[in-house]
Parts: C-alpha cells; structure tokens; sequence
C-alpha cells in the first residue's frame, strides 16, 4: 500500500463522477496520505485494507454464527 500521488487521484474521482483540479487533488493527497503511511506498517494483515470497496463488501457480508 503506497500513498496516492495527486496523479492518481485524478482519474478516481473522474470516475466516481466528481472531477477534481491539480491543485484539490494535491490537496486529497496531503489530507489521506498520513493514513497510507501510518498503517503501511500493518497493511495486508487487516481483515480490509484502506480501499473503500472492500469496506463496503465487508460490511454486507452476513455474520454466520
């Protein structure tokens, strides 16, 4: 897990509908990098890492007992 460039950024948001400039995807990078960095330590050991997707599938998954 690597922290997102402002490049990357970019063509995420294009896609999910919300277009984004230079300058307000250096400032996402910025803002979400800390997190990247801060559990890169750990990353892979976690039942779902920091991708969003996985979250949501995580938390539709039904809890058999």
């Amino acid at each position: 897990m690597t922290r997102p460039t402002p490049k990357e950024i970019k063509p995420i948001a294009q896609v999910s509908g919300i277009p984004v400039d230079d300058e307000i995807a250096t400032r996402i990078s910025n803002a979400i990098g800390p997190a990247f960095e801060g559990f890169a330590a750990i990353a892979g050991t976690l039942p779902f890492d920091l991708e969003p997707a996985g979250y949501v599938l995580a938390q539709m998954q039904k809890v058999s007992k």
